[in-house]
């Protein structure tokens, strides 16, 4: 069996320093939605059915799949994350879990040249239409976690990598996960007492572990919690991990 570090992502306020589906939103006219579409979002619909009508709206109005890309392009990375993902050894192996969607993902990792930094990605799939218009899927539908959107449980998809990896027989001595949003608690809360979970200070996820931690909550986190603001501090507590 061979040992391995797993380091896991979040993307959006984590990876790169915006939301990539509220970015985009300003290539609407006057870079704002109309309140018709606005009014759409419900927990009901889910967000990726809601920015599903936004990128219908968008190609309604002209928008085309190189003006996306552009759009993306001009998102900047997070403070120290380029140096992270280059910086880290080779026995890390490193991944992203997010609520995105393929093609967002894929221009940014592209125009900032992190493509091969990640054994993998996992988000919700996108395609062009052959007329151009953005369509969006679901990752998958899930029924067994409150604390996800019914179209990704980000736990789930950790906890699979992991076996997954094991059936190829790769071990993880340690998992970092690191994230900013409510949707990355699920994950956490399956990690380990040799495990580190990184919230982003200031973000609605160091909010959540503040109230497992006050109110001893029965998902009370076995992980390392080490929050952050600054990739470079998250690279300097994992570089002194070996295996």
């Amino acid at each position: 069996m061979s040992l391995k570090i797993l380091l896991a992502l979040d993307f959006d306020h984590t990876i790169v320093s915006e939301n990539t589906d509220v970015y985009v939103q300003q290539l609407a006219p006057g870079s704002k939605l109309p309140q018709s579409i606005k009014q759409t979002y419900c927990s009901e619909i889910g967000w990726t059915k809601f920015m599903g009508l936004v990128f219908a709206y968008l190609f309604e109005n002209g928008i085309r799949q190189r003006d996306i890309e552009e759009c993306m392009k001009s998102i900047p990375l997070t403070q120290g994350i380029k140096e992270l993902l280059l910086g880290l050894p080779d026995y890390f192996e490193i991944i992203i879990i997010s609520d995105s969607n393929s093609v967002l993902i894929d221009y940014i990792l592209e125009a900032k040249d992190l493509k091969d930094c990640f054994s993998a990605v996992f988000t919700n799939p996108a395609s062009y239409t052959s007329e151009g218009k953005l369509i969006l899927e679901a990752y998958h539908l899930q029924d067994w976690c409150n604390l996800s959107t019914r179209n990704l449980c980000k736990g789930h998809i950790l906890q699979e990598y992991i076996l997954q990896r094991q059936k190829a027989g790769v071990s993880f001595e340690h998992v970092a996960y690191v994230g900013d949003g409510k949707n990355d608690l699920c994950p956490i809360t399956k990690l380990r007492e040799q495990d580190f979970a990184f919230p982003r200070i200031g973000y609605q996820l160091m909010k959540e572990i503040d109230n497992l931690q006050q109110n001893s909550h029965p998902l009370a986190l076995k992980a390392q919690v080490v929050p952050w603001s600054d990739g470079i501090e998250i690279f300097e507590a994992l570089k002194k991990l070996k295996i």
